[in-house]
């Protein structure tokens, strides 16, 4: 990991009263541009060629004479031929002298690479830099390990297809599109076998596939993205705050269930099969009963992450779940960082942001309001890593 003076002296070396907010420009980064541009920041986007336009165009950002947003939210676009290339010494200077604040995402581990994030990026990381390697699956200690140590329910592992005897879901990377799912399910070791060795002909996971699989036990219910914070700079409210609630629509998942049970089977006799890559997201919320188990939730994983990744988590953390009949949550993933889904809430907030903050509050303009507070209370190093 960096020497966190080396990223202090890069702090020390910024003029805060003209801070901006960076990404990747992908994943989440329309929602940290909104929140950045609510409250009062400029916004830099970090495109790659060929995949810029929707930053670099559509939602490029137009101000008066004044300096004032009449449309958009991205300001400025650092344009390069593939993301990995934000950690050359060159792009990284870059954001230097705009004193660019990162705020990471999905896209920036996927792209970039852990390995580079955690030795090699010297920008202030607005949030737990030492915890985004638990998202790499598979991992000795990724986010099963703490959840395991916090106490937190999770679906039962499967070790071996021969041990499957009840409807269990594979977790596997796509092999064509790298960062997608390649998941299937199945209720039996036969199953197991029939299903793989589709996808294996059709292209869809590799052949040794099951070298970094994950099967764990399919929990039958809906499924709930919990958007959380955590505010180190909180003084006299709670420290931990639900932000909001969305769910994925996931193709071709999301038409398969739309047919008859008849014609999903007749699909499976012919070997095509749903696939699980992520498209899109809607807003929710949960019934009130809900609330306090999703509050516990997230107690257990912040101190867990506290006591595990000191100084553990700071700002966005997303719980992603699933709820069973008992109206029991398994959580089965985590994001140590903003989450995939925080999109929809971006401009108009979510109700339970809303309701908290009194104004339209998405993950994005909660980051940027920490950011500002920080640096009206000189607090800017205890939000950074």
């Amino acid at each position: 990991m960096i020497d966190r003076e080396k990223v202090l002296a890069t702090l020390e070396g910024y003029d805060l009263s003209d801070a901006r907010i960076g990404m990747v420009a992908s994943h989440s980064a329309l929602d940290t541009c909104d929140g950045a541009v609510s409250e009062g920041f400029r916004t830099l986007a970090v495109c790659q060629r060929g995949r810029d336009r929707t930053f670099a165009n559509y939602f490029r950002a137009q101000r008066d004479a004044g300096g004032n947003l009449v449309r958009g939210l991205v300001d400025d676009v650092a344009m390069v031929d593939h993301f990995r290339e934000l950690i050359d010494p060159g792009m990284q200077s870059h954001l230097k002298e705009r004193n660019t604040l990162f705020i990471p995402n999905r896209s920036f581990v996927s792209y970039c690479g852990i390995d580079a994030v955690e030795e090699d990026f010297t920008l202030p990381i607005v949030g737990s830099r030492n915890m985004l390697r638990s998202e790499e699956r598979g991992d000795e200690k990724d986010y099963y390990w703490i959840l395991e140590k916090a106490g937190l329910p999770y679906p039962k592992k499967v070790d071996r297809p021969e041990d499957i005897d009840s409807l269990t879901i594979v977790k596997v990377h796509h092999k064509v599109k790298k960062l997608e799912r390649g998941f299937f399910t199945a209720s039996s070791p036969e199953q197991f076998e029939q299903k793989s060795q589709e996808l294996i002909s059709q292209g869809v996971i590799e052949e040794d596939f099951l070298q970094s699989a994950r099967m764990e036990q399919y929990i039958i219910g809906p499924v709930f993205n919990l958007d959380f914070f955590h505010s180190p700079l909180e003084e006299k409210g709670e420290r931990i705050e639900l932000l909001g609630v969305d769910w994925r629509f996931e193709s071709s998942l999301d038409g398969y269930v739309r047919l008859p049970a008849g014609q999903q089977a007749n699909l499976e006799k012919d070997g095509v099969l749903p696939e699980y890559t992520v498209c899109g997201h809607n807003s929710a919320t949960l019934r009130e009963s809900l609330l306090e188990k999703a509050f516990e939730l997230a107690e257990l994983y912040v101190k867990a992450a506290q006591k595990h990744y000191a100084p553990g988590v700071i700002g966005p953390f997303c719980l992603q779940t699933c709820v069973d009949k008992d109206l029991n949550f398994y959580i089965y993933d985590v994001a140590p960082r903003i989450g995939g889904g925080t999109n929809v809430h971006m401009a108009v907030g979510h109700p339970y942001g809303n309701a908290l903050w009194r104004t339209e509050m998405s993950t994005g303009r909660r980051l940027a309001m920490e950011i500002r507070r920080a640096i009206e209370q000189e607090r800017v190093e205890e939000i950074v890593t």
